[in-house]
């Protein structure tokens, strides 16, 4: 249920700007997790982390420059 959450949200800031936007403020991955779970997308940062294949806290970059976010 969570990697299609994940899915769910990769597909909704990619038509929609406002969201994209939003998230893409957030400063780090647990913010990022909880603004998307309070837009009612369910999922962990460790759903996250293993349905994107990424672990952004070992990236040298910002959430924004995340293909797809």
């Amino acid at each position: 249920m969570s990697q299609q959450e994940v899915i769910r949200l990769f597909r909704a800031v990619q038509i929609d700007s406002n969201l994209r936007g939003t998230l893409n403020s957030a400063p780090d991955l647990e913010t990022f997790v909880q603004m998307a779970q309070n837009h009612g997308y369910d999922f962990t940062i460790e759903e996250w982390q293993k349905a994107t294949g990424l672990a952004v806290e070992n990236l040298d970059c910002q959430l924004s420059e995340i293909q797809g976010i």
